[in-house]
């Protein structure tokens, strides 16, 4: 297969932000579960998203995209800001207060189901043969990291429930507003403007609740708390969400959605570098049918039809 004979999806305009996305979400797993020991949940995500939010706004400003959104685009950025930044990161924090960061991430892998799901729905995008057969394959890999991750999981059945209960809500947020960003009403605005505005809505409604429910405002005074603050607005959502949300665009949902296929194996290895991880041959069994997964479902070429 020539380069110009290949599926856009497996071109390198693809490919390197693909492998950016996946590398720094893989990351962003550890950070956070260090933001949980003193900081309440609600109070971290609003400080992301406070971060990022006047992150993506400069950079609008700098590309010269300009910041004002008109009636339905404000309405659409809470709408979105409401879905990615409020509940499904909440559900995200909160989720890792019950079970290991590792099994979160295979949870979040399920991502390409409603997103296939939606996309079919409220986009009219099929998913082509090639797409179905590497997601079987991939899904297969994800069951058994699952199954590796459940084993080394130390609390309790019921703990290990609710806490993939609350995962799966954020997964199904998430698709949400996957599927709005492939939508027209989302092309129509600037992409840095609209995140910017939908981050920083995002970070009002999630300090509005954190009041609400924790308190007033509380941070660590630990550097690392602080770092891992600047690190998840700044590169975890300022830069991956933009690229991501365009891959989204160019590719569709359902392909752009194995980057979360593809990050609880990033995340073990970062494990493995960091926490000292030790692979199981169930493990590696997972990690080895994901990546095949991913190689058959990139290479399809009519995976949205």
């Amino acid at each position: 297969m020539t380069a110009a004979s290949a599926p856009q999806s497996a071109r390198l305009s693809v490919l390197v932000p693909f492998a950016i996305v996946t590398l720094i979400w893989g990351s962003t797993w550890i950070v956070i579960r260090d933001q949980l020991s003193v900081v309440p949940p609600s109070w971290s995500v609003t400080y992301r998203f406070a971060v990022a939010g006047v992150t993506m706004l400069a950079w609008a400003a700098l590309r010269g995209d300009g910041l004002r959104l008109d009636a339905r685009g404000v309405r659409f950025a809470v709408l979105l800001g409401l879905a990615q930044f409020v509940f499904n990161f909440n559900f995200v924090y909160r989720a890792e207060q019950h079970i290991t960061s590792g099994v979160v991430a295979v949870v979040y892998a399920l991502l390409l189901v409603p997103n296939a799901v939606m996309a079919r729905i409220f986009l009219g995008q099929k998913m082509g043969r090639q797409l179905i057969i590497g997601s079987a394959i991939a899904m297969a890999g994800v069951a058994l990291l699952f199954l590796h991750e459940a084993r080394l999981s130390p609390v309790g059945p019921a703990q290990a429930l609710l806490g993939i209960v609350i995962a799966l809500a954020g997964v199904l947020c998430a698709s949400i507003a996957n599927i709005m960003q492939a939508t027209d009403t989302a092309k129509a605005y600037p992409m840095a403007t609209m995140l910017g505005w939908a981050m920083l809505s995002g970070a009002a409604i999630d300090g509005l609740f954190a009041l609400a429910t924790a308190g007033p405002p509380a941070f660590d005074p630990r550097p690392s708390y602080a770092g891992g603050i600047l690190y998840l607005g700044v590169l975890g959502s300022a830069l991956t969400f933009s690229i991501y949300f365009r891959l989204i665009r160019t590719i569709g949902p359902a392909k752009a959605a194995y980057t979360s296929v593809l990050i609880p194996v990033i995340a073990m290895l970062f494990s493995t570098l960091f926490e000292g991880y030790r692979w199981s041959a169930l493990a590696e069994g997972g990690a080895g049918l994901v990546l095949a997964g991913l190689v058959v479902a990139l290479r399809a070429r009519r995976p949205n039809r």
